[in-house]
C-alpha cells in the first residue's frame, strides 16, 4: 500500500516570528554579544537554543539584565511595569512584540479608557496574556475558555467587549464567545479579529488534512499555544491521532507503523529546516509521496522594531 504524506502550507514561521527572532540576530551583529533577551523570543526550542549559543542571554525579567545593557523583549508582548522596569535600570531596549499583539494591547487601552469591562479570552500563565491584562488590568478579566464564562463578573453589562489571545483555536474562542453572548447579549466584538491571520491560515490546513491522516504530526514546542492548538485543531477534524514533537528523532516509530497517510505541520514559531529533517525521517520509513496543500499565500513582513532600524541606519552611514 503507498504511504503519502499530507504537508500542510502554509506552515512553520510567521511574519512575526520572522522579524522577532532576525531582531535578535541582527542586534548581535550590530552591538555584540551579549543580547539579553526577556523570555524566550518566541516559543521554539531549536531557535532559543541557536540563538543562545550565537550569544543571546535568556532571562525572566528585566531585573536580571545588568543596569544600561540591551535588552530585547519577546514576540508575545510585555505590560507597562516591564517598560518601567527596565527604564529604572537604564535599559536600551529593543521592543521585537508582535505588531498583531501590540494591536490587541491598543484595543485593550482604548476600551478600557472607554469605560467598557473587556473580557479577554486566553490561557492564563501566557506571555501574551499577561502583557495584555497589565495594559488596563483594573478593565481587563480573563476568561480561559468556555469553562470560565460562569463566573464572569461586569460593571455594566451594556458596556462589555471581547478580546483574545492572537494564538487560540478559532472554533474553541467562538464556543467561548458564543456562551458569553448568553449571559452578556449586548457584548460587542473587537473592530478586527484578533486571532493572527498566520494561527487562522495553519488550523484551515490542518483541518484539511486530518480527515485523511491517520497520524497528524506537529512540529512544535509544548510551551508553543499556537502549535497545541494544531495538534486538537487536527483530532477534532478527524485525524487519528496527533502528536507534537521539537524534533525528527522524537517520533516513536509506533505512532507510524500501521499508517499510510500521514499530516504534517508546523506551528508558528518552526523553522521549516526542523519539518524538512521530519520529512526526511518519514522518508527512509516509505513514505515517500509528499502532497503540498495549496492554502493561502502570505505575504506579509514587518518592518523591524524602530531603534534598531534607527541603529542599523547609523551605523551604515558611519560605515561610508
Amino acid at each position: 500500500m503507498d504511504k503519502r504524506v499530507l504537508l500542510a502550507s502554509p506552515r512553520g514561521y510567521c511574519a512575526g516570528v520572522d522579524r522577532a527572532v532576525d531582531t535578535v540576530r541582527k542586534a548581535l551583529d550590530l552591538y555584540g554579544p551579549p543580547i539579553y533577551v526577556r523570555k524566550e523570543i518566541v516559543h521554539n526550542k531549536h531557535v532559543v537554543e541557536k540563538l543562545r549559543g550565537m550569544g543571546a542571554i535568556f532571562v525572566e525579567e528585566a531585573d536580571e539584565v545588568p543596569h544600561g545593557a540591551t535588552v530585547v523583549f519577546s514576540a508575545h508582548g510585555i505590560s507597562p511595569e516591564v517598560r518601567r522596569s527596565a527604564a529604572e535600570r537604564s535599559l536600551k531596549t529593543i521592543d521585537a512584540t508582535c505588531p498583531l499583539v501590540t494591536k490587541v494591547h491598543n484595543e485593550a487601552r482604548r476600551f478600557a479608557s472607554e469605560g467598557y469591562d473587556i473580557l479577554f479570552i486566553g490561557h492564563e500563565g501566557h506571555e501574551e496574556v499577561e502583557g495584555t491584562i497589565g495594559e488596563a488590568p483594573e478593565s481587563i478579566t480573563l476568561v480561559d475558555g468556555a469553562d470560565g464564562v460562569a463566573n464572569v463578573e461586569v460593571k455594566d453589562p451594556s458596556r462589555v467587549i471581547w478580546l483574545s489571545q492572537t494564538t487560540l483555536s478559532v472554533d474553541e474562542t467562538m464556543t467561548t464567545v458564543s456562551r458569553l453572548k448568553e449571559r452578556f447579549p449586548l457584548l460587542e466584538a473587537p473592530p478586527s479579529d484578533d486571532i493572527c491571520y498566520a494561527t487562522q491560515n495553519r488550523q484551515l490546513e490542518v483541518k484539511a488534512i486530518a480527515p485523511e491522516s491517520d497520524v497528524v504530526i506537529v512540529v512544535g514546542s509544548k510551551n508553543s499555544s499556537n502549535s497545541v492548538r494544531l495538534c486538537e485543531v487536527a483530532l477534532e477534524a478527524g485525524a487519528g491521532a496527533s502528536y507534537l514533537v521539537d524534533y525528527a528523532h522524537e517520533i516513536d516509530e509506533a505512532w507510524v507503523r500501521d499508517a499510510t497517510t500521514i499530516g504534517l505541520t508546523a506551528g508558528a514559531s518552526v523553522p521549516d529546516e526542523l519539518v524538512q529533517d521530519v520529512l526526511a525521517w518519514l522518508a527512509e520509513r516509505g513514505f515517500n509521496d509528499v502532497q503540498e496543500t495549496s492554502g493561502p499565500r502570505e505575504g506579509t513582513v514587518f518592518a523591524l522594531p524602530p531603534e534598531l532600524r534607527a541603529d542599523l541606519r547609523a551605523a551604515q552611514e558611519g560605515a561610508k
